[in-house]
């Protein structure tokens, strides 16, 4: 079967208490995607994932499932296959009745729907789980029945609404990399609501970063967090140091603490980058400072390094050197990792 591509044109959804959730929205989703939908609370996120659904109408627009319109088709004509953060499964019914429950409705045949359940139970990694309550069931494994439930079906889209957010941080990232691994060999078009930037970076092809029922970037993962649209995405996903622009050097930008390499020809009002980009020296750097905190995270330590500006500059060291607090610290930053946003 051919992936489908979504369209969503010009639509707007407003509630009964007056909040515009989704505002003028125009998206294309490509066949065989996976798009994560990310923002914050309220930015309408939700909204979007249900306008596909077909659980919601949009006010104004339309919504295309390949050239067909399906904007005022519900929800169980649409063929979609849908998995919820609350796993919404059958407490009655044990693991196989639960996957082909959606199969036993259309009338699909015995044999066929034991066959598919077969097939969906060795996809999800829960071979011979068939007759197992959901009560004997952990969590990641409930997931796994959702999923295998939702695509019984063989649905032309799958739509995910925060699907891993109920599940232990341990636990959250191993299936995040086998629901990676089943999209992209499923290839079919997936949309995931998300408030988890990794997820949205790991498992996204594209990130749509919603903000006030709008778009405010859609783009790679790479693209979002790298050449961020605007200060609301840049501070949105992942962490930011903002350097205010006191003077233009010989060599940069003059800031607190130091001198920035800066060979761009305008003259910005502010700069940033990322936490990682700067480099811990033994003593010459273009920024100095003093230590504030120290936090051991694994791989990396999290530093905190007061220059004399506002705030404390976040550096990520992966030399996990133990700094004493107050300690002198030099920093040092390629001029390629310096960006400018607009507002």
């Amino acid at each position: 079967m051919t992936a489908i591509t979504l369209r969503l044109k010009g639509c707007r959804k407003a509630f009964a208490d007056g909040t515009v959730a989704v505002q003028n929205l125009d998206l294309t989703i490509e066949g065989g995607e996976t798009l994560a939908i990310l923002g914050p609370s309220g930015c309408g996120k939700t909204t979007t994932l249900r306008l596909i659904a077909g659980l919601e109408r949009p006010d104004v627009g339309q919504v295309f499932f390949g050239d067909t319109d399906v904007t005022r088709l519900p929800i169980e004509r649409r063929d979609v296959g849908m998995v919820f953060q609350n796993y919404a499964l059958f407490p009655n019914l044990d693991v196989a009745g639960n996957i082909v429950y959606g199969l036993k409705v259309r009338g699909i045949a015995p044999a066929e729907r034991n066959k598919r359940c077969d097939e969906l139970l060795e996809l999800v990694g829960l071979p011979h789980h068939g007759q197992r309550s959901i009560h004997e069931l952990s969590g990641g494994q409930r997931q796994r029945v959702a999923l295998a439930r939702a695509l019984a079906p063989r649905p032309k889209v799958l739509l995910l609404d925060e699907p891993l957010a109920a599940l232990d941080a341990q636990l959250r990232e191993r299936l995040r990399s086998e629901l990676d691994q089943l999209l992209r060999g499923l290839g079919i078009t997936s949309v995931f609501v998300t408030h988890d930037q990794g997820e949205a970076m790991a498992l996204g092809d594209r990130i749509l970063v919603m903000e006030q029922g709008r778009i405010a970037q859609l783009a790679s993962p790479r693209e979002i967090y790298q050449q961020p649209a605007n200060a609301f995405v840049a501070g949105f996903v992942g962490n930011l140091n903002a350097f205010s622009v006191i003077d233009r050097t010989a060599h940069g930008l003059k800031v607190c603490g130091g001198e920035l390499p800066w060979h761009e020809p305008q003259l910005p009002a502010t700069v940033y980058c990322r936490p990682e980009h700067l480099q811990v020296m033994e003593s010459e750097g273009h920024l100095h400072g003093h230590l504030v905190a120290q936090f051991f995270q694994g791989a990396q330590s999290r530093l905190l390094v007061d220059v004399g500006g506002p705030q404390p500059l976040l550096v990520d060291s992966r030399d996990n050197l133990l700094h004493a607090v107050g300690a002198p610290i030099a920093l040092a930053i390629a001029p390629h990792t310096l960006f400018t946003l607009h507002a």
